[in-house]
């Protein structure tokens, strides 16, 4: 799991050579585009634009997935995203399904969590478990774009 502000991208371009267009796509975004997916590589890198309101954590679930790395933006607003191992999550609510990439866990105690505000990102590997979209300290309207970076 990493965490920072945008204006640190270039330094994660080395991690992968799909991360240079994710970013390069995060670095020109304007909060113009609509929702829903936006084609950057195919399916190698891709793209989904989400507006919402932030939730309580206790609402959630943890999520994980296999094929793909998820780069979470905070364009407007501000959310808190609760971060685990994926080891650490052995309540299982809904089995891997490689349809959607994702498989769904319970919550843990143990979870920590990570704070976004407008500009800030992070990047989750295939062993972050996350639950995204949960409310900082009141519910807030979020801009968020999810670049989706084939492992």
């Amino acid at each position: 799991m990493i965490l920072d502000n945008l204006t640190q991208w270039q330094r994660y371009t080395v991690l992968s050579p799909r991360f240079q267009p994710a970013f390069d796509f995060l670095h020109k975004f304007n909060g113009q585009l609509p929702t829903g997916r936006h084609e950057i590589d195919g399916d190698h890198v891709y793209a989904l634009v989400q507006k919402y309101t932030t939730k309580p954590a206790k609402d959630g679930q943890f999520e994980a997935h296999r094929k793909y790395i998820d780069v979470q933006y905070v364009h407007a607003g501000r959310e808190t995203i609760l971060w685990a191992p994926l080891a650490s999550l052995t309540q299982v609510n809904l089995p891997y399904r490689e349809e959607q990439d994702a498989a769904l866990f319970a919550l843990v105690p143990t979870a920590t969590p990570l704070h976004l505000s407008a500009g800030q990102f992070t990047i989750l590997f295939p062993e972050d478990g996350h639950v995204p979209c949960c409310l900082w300290d009141q519910p807030g309207e979020v801009l968020k774009v999810v670049v989706k970076v084939r492992v």
